[in-house]
């Protein structure tokens, strides 16, 4: 593997930092995160960074400084919290993020210093297009994406989206079937997972217009408040979803051995990757019921 295709990954002291950080930056842009090992929102950073160092490598310098180990660096750039991420560029500190970044928003802040895909700009519009109801020109777009960028498996996944939005289920799982494994079980892949699942279920149920009128003549009846939660789950509507297992939860936490429970951790666990705040509300929710 010649250099330019290898991802470029240091650990970082004060011994190295010049030639590895402030030398390098001025060839590359360079993120150095400060983190602490022990540090579960540290240890998420770093596995986002680290792939897309392996997806851009030669693009920029990933550097990781465990400030335990380097108590000089951390005085120096008065670290307070952690994760804490700084962009080098031409020798200086341009750009300071403090706490965990979602993957997107990492791809956001590498767009800003030239590190991004052509391919992706094309999901961008694809997606704008199909917000707008232009649907087959979204289309259009993602199969010049994937015909350009083959290797982007995220356009494959925009692609699995469409296909649910438009209620072509079978066509969605067809082509989520063909994607590597670790492309399913990563952040929009087990979302997408979720919803085909979701979807599916909710075909045995009675259809969500019946439930809901159902829900009307019987509040009561936990299977109708669970199958509509599973209907309104497969169309998106998380919130409502949500507010028909937290009322089986409250009113009935042993339905089904727990399916509200369980069913609810499923949901939390869909959304930590796209909505962490909204995931830890509803965990935090959850563990108040359960310990009253």
């Amino acid at each position: 593997m010649s250099d330019e295709n290898k991802p470029l990954i240091f650990e970082v002291s004060q011994n190295n930092f010049e030639d590895l950080v402030v030398h390098n930056s001025s060839h590359l842009p360079v993120l150095v995160e400060f983190m602490g090992i022990w540090s579960e929102p540290c240890i998420k950073t770093e596995y986002i960074l680290s792939d897309l160092a392996k997806e851009f490598p030669g693009g920029f310098v990933f550097a990781k400084v465990d400030i335990d180990e380097q108590e000089e660096l951390k005085q120096q750039f008065s670290i307070t919290n952690i994760p804490t991420l700084a962009v080098f560029k031409d020798g200086k500190e341009v750009q300071r993020e403090e706490g965990e970044l979602q993957q997107e928003e990492l791809r956001i802040l590498l767009k800003h210093y030239g590190v991004f895909r052509k391919s992706d700009e094309l999901r961008d519009q694809a997606r704008t297009k199909h917000m707008a109801g232009d649907t087959q020109s979204a289309i259009m777009l993602l199969t010049q994406a994937i015909s350009s960028d083959p290797s982007n498996t995220r356009i494959a996944l925009d692609m699995v989206q469409i296909f649910l939005d438009i209620n072509e289920l079978e066509q969605a799982q067809a082509l989520f079937d063909k994607l590597p494994e670790s492309v399913k079980t990563k952040d929009m892949g087990l979302s997408i997972s979720t919803q085909i699942n979701f979807i599916r279920l909710a075909q045995n149920t009675s259809g969500i217009d019946s439930l809901k009128v159902q829900i009307l003549s019987t509040p009561n009846d936990y299977q109708v408040r669970f199958d509509l939660a599973v209907c309104l789950f497969a169309q998106h509507e998380i919130k409502e979803g949500m507010e028909m297992l937290f009322f089986i939860q409250e009113n009935e936490p042993s339905f089904k051995e727990g399916a509200a429970r369980e069913m609810i951790g499923m949901i939390c666990n869909m959304l930590a990757n796209t909505n962490p705040e909204e995931s830890g509300a509803y965990r935090q929710r959850l563990a108040n019921l359960i310990s009253e």
